[in-house]
């Protein structure tokens, strides 16, 4: 006796011959869904980064700072437990969230500020380049360097509370 399988992705069919006569063999059909590595895929369900998450020394330090410095909206603020909150930040209009994380053991304490690894690792998209650098220089977000013209638009690179550095990018408008 021999099962064999064929098909494709979405259908298959499972053949088993105890003899070559078309009459002894017999065929089942199944129509299964389609499997991932990861689980099931579904056309239907889209797929975005919702959040990233931030190291932190102070909830509130933090907010003050994400809101006023720079801007963006608490989305979230929930007690989860004596001195842990889910707190997610993000720009005014959307666009991924920060999960701003406290850091609660020695190993995160030494990586608030430091993510990055010293590189630019957060980027703040604007079209409103100029007003975008008064507000940050009103609010004292140390800047690194002046701001320059690059291929991809107008950018400086800033440091948020923590020294975690970021790029403010207005990009060149795409032609028609």
């Amino acid at each position: 006796m021999t099962d064999r399988l064929s098909g494709t992705a979405h259908r298959y069919t499972v053949t088993r011959e105890e003899d070559t006569s078309a009459e002894a063999a017999g065929e089942l059909s199944l129509s299964l869904p389609q499997v991932t590595p990861h689980g099931l895929a579904s056309a239907s369900m889209p797929r975005t980064l919702a959040a990233v998450s931030l190291l932190v020394d102070d909830y509130d330090r933090a907010i003050r700072f994400y809101t006023q410095a720079l801007r963006f909206e608490v989305l979230e603020d929930t007690v989860l437990s004596p001195g842990k909150r889910w707190v997610r930040v993000a720009p005014a209009g959307g666009g991924t969230a920060l999960l701003l994380a406290r850091a609660a053991t020695p190993e995160q304490q030494a990586l608030v500020g430091g993510q990055g690894a010293g590189r630019v690792w957060l980027f703040l998209q604007t079209d409103d380049f100029d007003g975008e650098l008064a507000h940050f220089r009103a609010h004292g977000v140390r800047l690194l360097e002046e701001p320059r013209r690059e291929a991809y638009g107008r950018v400086v690179v800033f440091l948020d509370l923590h020294g975690n550095r970021w790029d403010l990018i207005e990009p060149i408008e795409a032609g028609p």
